[in-house]
């Protein structure tokens, strides 16, 4: 069964007061997971920022609407109960005070604000992959290198990476040490490509690997990976990791290669903490 929203609960919940008891938050969520026969995969599916469980997340708003109509209140750090007027609404079996409340949005603020970013996220994602996509080779190579710096290969040494693509390089366009102390090296593929990459261009690869003596290598595309290619690279000894456009893309935005801050937002709770007497 799918996930429930807010609004569905806001009911379920008010009848789960309505035996006047005072009730610990996690009573809550047991009992509206168990009512809507959620799965552990489904009890488990967090919020786009990853940070809390979606049904955590939405039981918790349907109990804050139903504060703010007055038909919970709050006894003390994360209990709750039923009020007369929530026991007056139990009689009629609506929640006519919450009908007013966000009508059309079935997702909470988080949802709807974790939906909004991954819209921008994505949209700037393929802006920054078409602005790839128009760089000369040279400058791809060394923006390749340039984030696999900003993600943290190659350390501080000195010429911690280098771009060596010529012709006649066998398939390899640049080198990174893997860590700061240098102890391995790892080879790099950069192909800005339209066109899907398939396997003979990683066995290619591989063969160049084959002969530096080497075990690990980065093969990043603009375009994207066949099917058959990524079960080749998953198959061989040597470990090709493969990054194709849109991972690209979106390590960049990560890791702030070609792209800059606009505007920070900060989500913030109560610190429940804070209001506890000694």
């Amino acid at each position: 069964m799918a996930i429930p929203d807010y609004q569905q609960i806001m009911l379920p919940l008010l009848k789960f007061a309505g035996d006047k008891e005072e009730h610990f938050a996690r009573e809550a969520i047991e009992y509206i997971s168990k009512l809507f026969n959620l799965n552990d995969d489904e009890k488990r599916m967090l919020l786009p920022s990853g940070q809390q469980p979606i049904i955590n997340n939405r039981i918790g708003w349907a109990k804050t609407y139903l504060k703010k109509a007055n038909l919970l209140e709050t006894t003390k750090r994360s209990y709750f109960k039923i009020t007369e007027k929530g026991l007056e609404v139990l009689k009629n079996g609506k929640i006519p005070e919450i009908q007013k409340v966000q009508q059309d949005n079935q997702k909470t603020p988080e949802e709807l604000m974790g939906q909004a970013y991954e819209e921008i996220k994505n949209n700037l994602a393929q802006d920054v992959l078409n602005s790839v996509k128009t760089t000369l080779p040279e400058f791809f190579e060394k923006l390749v290198l340039d984030l696999l710096l900003k993600i943290g290969y190659g350390g501080y040494l000195p010429e911690a990476g280098e771009i060596t693509g010529k012709s006649g390089d066998g398939g390899i366009d640049g080198k990174i040490k893997e860590d700061k102390l240098g102890l391995d090296v790892i080879y790099i593929q950069a192909k800005r490509w339209d066109t899907t990459v398939g396997r003979p261009e990683i066995h290619k690869f591989a063969g160049a690997l084959l002969g530096q003596r080497a075990k690990k290598g980065i093969f990043i595309t603009t375009s994207n990976f066949s099917k058959d290619a990524r079960y080749y690279a998953e198959s061989i000894d040597a470990k090709i990791r493969l990054i194709d456009g849109n991972e690209l893309a979106e390590l960049m935005i990560d890791y702030d290669i070609g792209v800059s801050n606009v505007k920070n937002f900060e989500l913030k709770k109560i610190d429940t903490d804070y209001f506890i007497e000694d």
